[in-house]
């Protein structure tokens, strides 16, 4: 029999493929999470809001008895998950990390939810996130504060952070995650763990009939994982007006391909325009090195276009949307009262902003897509930091100087995120190493929109060579 300390160690697919074969049963692998979830989360704070053990082992011993009658609900049958906590998973409480919806109970599931359900898996609990996803810096007043899995003292990113950590504290074999402003790629990087945010409409969202900034994801500690879960929660649903008809079953097909004569193209700090935290730079211009140890060709690239008005352009999006969601609440003065002060500040941002404001954004938007489309014709990929800073202390809320330059706004420190966001493009973090305080760091890759398959591919053969996900732990983990 395996030993609990294995099966969590255990890469999802291989998790999976000893449930299947039964060389361990559904009891044991939710009796090993269970117990890494009590040995490890009070001090790390990913997992929230969890189940009682009673309930979740007799859900265990359920579906060991289903599969002893052969029937098999798919790849994740029996697998203990936690949904970040800005997802519906019915009869668990969605808070999003706000004092305002602490006794929200949800009545149905979120899509990509009830696909992971449907796949097999038993929700455990849910994943913490700032509060109404909003910042990358996983504290709320509901919860707390999650931390580094690295150092169990610096933030963990947000807004996936609680599910980054989580990963990679093996407290969950697989995690979903969502991305409007690099919530999928800045907690992955934080935590040494793959995030990978689709193209728009890969993942299905019910949320409003446009296309939405907001992305669902998939995360994994080795890219084959997150490319699994992504042919789980992938593919359309008739309840998605913009979701994509696409085979979600490609996911799961082989990832390795040969990337000899690739292009990819270092963005960089865009020409010396974003301000990064001494290290970062130099970290990520090293990792370069792997895409050539692969085959690839790596030169500098320039996108066409005037940085500054892609970050205004972001900002009316991000005002226009946060507004719409929160203005009733921040209507009622009541709730008003509980809402963080970078919420009020963004509904504040979007009362100011009428239709010719987001009709222009809409066009520098489009103008934006059509400048990488551009860059496409020269470079197959694009591959930039994940992050302009190091994980910092959890303790602040957000980094308010970066080399000496100030940080206008609670999120400024990210901007290295939002050409990805804003172009509807795929990108995917991979890690890039650690740095001088031994926390880590990654690199995003862009694609075209539509080449998902095409850039887990090359994150794999980037994994394979780097190896910094697979074979370096977090200390904690070496002490248990």
């Amino acid at each position: 029999m395996t030993s609990m300390d294995d099966i969590v160690e255990l890469p999802a697919l291989e998790l999976s493929r000893a449930i299947r074969i039964k060389r361990v049963s559904c009891e044991e692998v939710m009796r090993a999470y269970l117990e890494q979830i009590e040995n490890i989360n009070p001090q790390f704070n990913a997992i929230i809001s969890l189940r009682k053990t009673f309930q979740l082992l007799d859900e265990a011993r359920k579906y060991d008895g289903e599969l002893a009658r052969g029937d098999y609900r798919g790849w994740m049958h029996g697998f203990p998950h936690a949904v970040k906590d800005l997802a519906d998973s019915s009869g668990l409480l969605t808070t999003m990390g706000s004092p305002v919806l602490k006794k929200n109970l949800a009545t149905s599931d979120s899509i990509h939810v009830a696909r992971i359900k449907k796949a097999g898996a038993i929700i455990i609990g849910k994943t913490n996130v700032p509060e109404f996803g909003l910042g990358s810096q996983s504290y709320n007043p509901l919860f707390g504060v999650t931390l580094n899995a690295y150092d169990g003292y610096s933030t963990a990113g947000g807004s996936s952070g609680g599910a980054a950590a989580a990963l990679a504290l093996r407290l969950v074999p697989v995690a979903d995650g969502s991305d409007l402003m690099g919530s999928l790629r800045n907690p992955a990087a934080y935590n040494n763990v793959i995030g990978f945010r689709p193209t728009p409409g890969l993942v299905p969202s019910t949320d409003n009939f446009m296309e939405q900034l907001a992305c669902d994801g998939p995360m994994g500690r080795t890219v084959q994982d997150a490319a699994m879960l992504l042919s789980t929660i992938a593919g359309y649903d008739k309840r998605a007006p913009n979701s994509l008809q696409q085979n979600s079953a490609q996911f799961a097909r082989p990832l390795k391909r040969n990337f000899k004569g690739a292009k990819v193209g270092w963005l960089g700090d865009y020409d010396g325009y974003l301000p990064t935290q001494e290290g970062v730079m130099d970290l990520c211009v090293g990792a370069l090195q792997t895409f050539r140890d692969i085959g690839c060709e790596v030169d500098n690239a320039t996108v066409d276009f005037p940085m500054p008005k892609l970050w205004s352009t972001w900002l009316t999006h991000r005002h226009w949307l946060v507004r719409g969601k929160l203005e009733d609440l921040y209507q009622q003065s009541q709730l008003r009262s509980l809402l963080k002060p970078e919420a009020l500040w963004e509904v504040e941002g979007g009362l100011n902003i009428n239709g010719e404001d987001l009709y222009r954004a809409s066009i520098a938007r489009a103008e934006w897509y059509q400048a990488l489309v551009d860059t496409f014709e020269t470079f197959d990929y694009l591959v930039l930091p994940s992050a302009q800073v190091f994980p910092f202390d959890a303790q602040i809320h957000w980094p308010e100087q970066i080399a000496g330059r100030t940080m206008d706004t609670y999120h400024r420190w990210m901007e290295v995120v939002i050409g990805g966001t804003l172009s509807g493009c795929p990108v995917i973090n991979v890690p890039a190493g650690f740095g001088r305080d031994k926390l880590p760091m990654g690199l995003q890759i862009i694609g075209p929109r539509h080449s998902d398959f095409a850039l887990l591919q090359i994150a794999y053969a980037y994994q394979q060579a780097s190896r910094w996900n697979l074979e370096h732990r977090p200390p904690v983990l070496e002490h248990l």
